[in-house]
C-alpha cells in the first residue's frame, strides 16, 4: 500500500480532488477568454507541459498531429502523468484534466504562452473539447481515459506496455472555437520555436 492520499503534497494539482465541475463550467462559460485564438492556443496549453518536462531534463521530443476532422494529438516522450496507489491499493492519477493547475489558473501574473496569451493549464483544453483522450505510459503501468467537456466518461483503462514512457493528449475542440481561427502549419511551427529545449515534429494530415 502507498501512503494516505490526504498526505500527498500538492504541487501542480490538488490530489484530493478528482473532478471540479464548477471549475470546468466556469471555463466553458468564458470560452473566448480562456482560448483566445481557438485551437492554436489550446495546442500551446498542452505543449507547455511537454516543455516543462524538457526543462526538468525529461524527454524533449514532441509530435503534434493535425487530423482532417479538426482534432489534434500532442505526444511526448516524457515520464508520463504521475500515477500512484493510495492506501487502499487504488490507482490514482494526478487530476490534470479536470481540476485547475494551482500554479497558473488564478494567477494574473502567470507566464505567457508563445502566442502572448496567459497560461491557464490543461483543464482549459479538456473543458473546451468535445472529447479528449489521455493516453499515459509510465514505468509503473500504462492506461488511457476519455473525457467529454472535461468530465471523465471512462475509468482508467489499462493498455499494454511497450517499454516507452510519455503522454498523448488527443482532443477535438468544440464549436465555435474550432472554426473561429484556423490553425496554420506555419503559425504553429513559428510559435513552437519559443521552447528551445523541445524538438518538435508537426504532422499536418489535413493536407492529405
Amino acid at each position: 500500500m502507498d501512503t494516505p492520499r490526504a498526505s500527498w503534497r500538492n504541487t501542480t494539482h490538488d490530489w484530493a480532488s478528482t473532478v471540479d465541475l464548477d471549475h470546468l463550467e466556469h471555463i466553458r462559460q468564458s470560452s473566448a477568454a480562456f482560448a483566445p485564438g481557438g485551437t492554436l492556443h489550446l495546442i500551446l496549453e498542452v505543449v507547455a507541459y511537454v516543455a516543462d518536462e524538457a526543462e526538468s531534463g525529461h524527454g524533449g521530443f514532441c509530435q503534434i498531429t493535425l487530423y482532417p476532422d479538426g482534432s489534434v494529438a500532442v505526444a511526448d516522450n516524457g515520464r508520463g502523468t504521475d500515477t500512484r496507489l493510495d492506501e487502499h491499493g487504488r490507482i490514482v492519477k494526478k487530476p490534470v484534466m479536470a481540476t485547475k493547475d494551482l500554479r497558473f489558473f488564478d494567477d494574473p501574473d502567470a507566464p505567457l504562452l508563445p502566442d502572448t496569451h496567459i497560461r491557464r493549464g490543461m483543464s482549459v483544453v479538456a473543458a473546451l473539447s468535445t472529447w479528449l483522450i489521455h493516453t499515459n505510459r509510465r514505468l509503473n503501468g500504462s492506461w488511457t481515459q476519455r473525457y467529454e467537456h472535461g468530465v471523465p466518461t471512462t475509468d482508467l483503462r489499462p493498455i499494454a506496455d511497450d517499454l516507452t514512457t510519455g503522454t498523448t493528449v488527443h482532443f477535438l475542440v468544440g464549436e465555435p472555437l474550432r472554426t473561429a481561427s484556423r490553425t496554420t502549419f506555419d503559425d504553429l511551427a513559428r510559435l513552437i520555436q519559443s521552447w528551445q529545449k523541445l524538438s518538435v515534429e508537426i504532422d499536418d494530415r489535413r493536407r492529405m
